[in-house]
């Protein structure tokens, strides 16, 4: 039975995962509707309104400057993620798409070794190892017959956009520690909004009546899944909850299928069942590390 303390932030964390994926598709038809920077732009302003309305409503503090700093250094690695991610969303199914970015918890690894100076043992190498092949799978089926070269170059975006990820990853730990849902929420659009402002006056564009109730889904679900992730990851482990992340490649093959005509393919399966397995075993032996550790320290304290 899964402890009463977990079930809901798990719980949660399901439905943050769902909604993202739900998201994700309406910013595929958005960006095919009325261009991929609009896109983000308009839902970044849509976002950062609904934020501001909901930090005065919920009278948030106004953050320190050290949290101000983890708020704009996620902010801009998330918009650069999320344009190359959305970019190959555009030529891409979007079940392999999210099947490619499952590589990041497993670059994380790499990136917490580098930026936070933790140790990398031979299981999470050989875990590692695993879901390079699951990539290699599903890039090879897009090397066989006759393939849309413009897919490949969005596949090359989205294993990009997950070196992004894992970082935002990363950041995502400290920030879920020191901020409020709905503050981690509001800097996120906002610091995106600024990012993308930058291109404005050359490329934004007002857009049409038939895309503003998209506009309007895209920020109201970007804004309510961000905020129930960042609840989710306050009261529960992240080595618990990361796992959850895999059921978005089970909702992107629905409504991959059911809205854009999306067909699944074996190599889209196999790679993606291949990188899932590599991401476990690296989670497992994460935990398993934490623990001996812990141990040590037992021991030590108990000598």
């Amino acid at each position: 039975m899964v402890p009463r303390s977990f079930a809901i932030p798990f719980a949660i964390c399901c439905l943050g995962v769902a909604l993202f994926s739900v998201m994700d598709a309406a910013m595929k038809g958005l960006s095919l509707s009325i261009g991929l920077y609009n896109a983000l732009f308009w839902r970044a302003v849509t976002g950062s309104l609904l934020g501001l309305a909901l930090m005065l409503l919920t009278r948030q503090r106004w953050p320190t400057r050290a949290v101000l700093r983890i708020h704009l250094l996620r902010g801009v690695v998330v918009a650069f993620m999320a344009a190359l991610f959305f970019w190959a969303i555009m030529r891409l199914p979007l079940a392999e798409a999210i099947a490619l970015s499952f590589i990041a918890p497993l670059i994380a690894l790499y990136l917490a070794a580098l930026l936070l100076k933790e140790s990398v043992g031979r299981e999470a190498i050989g875990a590692s190892l695993l879901g390079l092949v699951g990539v290699g799978v599903i890039l090879s089926g897009r090397l066989q017959g006759n393939y849309d070269s413009d897919a490949l170059l969005g596949a090359i975006a989205v294993l990009i956009s997950a070196i992004l990820f894992a970082w935002n990853l990363i950041i995502q730990r400290q920030q879920a520690q020191v901020a409020s849902p709905i503050e981690v929420a509001f800097f996120q659009h906002l610091i995106m909004l600024a990012v993308f402002a930058v291109g404005a006056p050359w490329l934004a564009i007002i857009p049409p009546a038939k895309a503003i109730p998209l506009v309007l889904l895209a920020a109201t679900l970007a804004f309510t899944s961000l905020a129930a992730l960042a609840w989710a990851y306050a009261r529960a482990e992240a080595q618990r909850l990361i796992p959850v992340e895999y059921s978005a490649f089970i909702w992107a093959a629905i409504i991959g299928w059911l809205i854009f005509g999306d067909r699944l393919t074996v190599a889209t399966v196999t790679g993606a069942l291949l990188i899932v397995a590599g991401c476990l075993i690296a989670a497992r032996a994460k935990r398993a590390n934490a623990l001996d550790h812990q141990g040590a320290h037992v021991e030590a304290g108990t000598a």
